[in-house]
C-alpha cells in the first residue's frame, strides 16, 4: 500500500501488488479482447479498485489550485537540499542543484504561488544560508561558498 499527497491529506493508494497503476487503456468498440482477461476474479477487483483509486486522486488533484500543488513539490526540494546538506560529510553539489531548483521555482513565479509565497521566499533565503554555513564549515573560508550571506548566488568568477 502506497500513499498519495493530495491538499488534503495523503490518500491510501493500493499498488495492486505489482499491478500497473494505470488503468488499462480503453478498447475500440470493435476489439472484443478483455484488457483484463487471464486474471482471477479477485485480481480483476483490485485492478478495478486501483483504477477507481487513481480516477479519484486525478479528479481531486484537478480541483486544487496549481499553486498549492507547485508550493508542495518546492517544499521537496527544500528537504531534498536540507538531506543532502545533513548528510555526513554533505553533499554540497547535490544539495546544490536541489537549492538552485528551488530558487528557480520561487524566483521565476514570484507573485503567482498564491498565500504561502511569502513562506517559500522564506524557506529559501534559510536552505540557502544553511549551506553558506556548511560550505564555510567545511572548506573553512568564504570565498568558496556559492552563496552570499544574503541567500543570493555568489558570483562566479568564469
Amino acid at each position: 500500500m502506497s500513499t498519495l499527497w493530495t491538499p488534503g491529506g495523503e490518500v491510501p493508494v493500493d499498488d495492486g501488488r505489482g499491478q500497473s497503476a494505470t488503468p488499462p487503456p480503453q478498447d475500440p468498440p470493435d476489439q472484443v479482447e478483455d484488457p483484463l482477461a487471464g486474471l482471477s476474479d479477485e485480481e480483476r477487483a483490485q485492478a478495478e479498485e486501483l483504477a477507481q483509486q487513481l480516477a479519484e486522486a486525478r479528479e481531486h488533484i484537478a480541483n486544487t489550485p496549481a499553486s498549492v500543488v507547485v508550493g508542495n513539490h518546492a517544499m521537496g526540494l527544500y528537504e531534498l537540499g536540507a538531506i543532502h546538506l545533513s548528510q555526513q560529510p554533505p553533499n554540497l553539489e547535490e544539495s546544490r542543484l536541489a537549492i538552485d531548483a528551488l530558487g528557480a521555482l520561487v524566483e521565476g513565479l514570484e507573485g503567482r504561488l498564491g498565500e504561502h509565497e511569502a513562506t517559500l521566499k522564506d524557506a529559501l533565503h534559510q536552505i540557502r544560508m544553511a549551506f553558506v554555513q556548511v560550505s564555510r564549515a567545511m572548506e573553512g573560508g568564504a570565498e568558496d561558498a556559492e552563496y552570499s550571506e544574503e541567500g543570493h548566488p555568489a558570483a562566479s568568477g568564469e
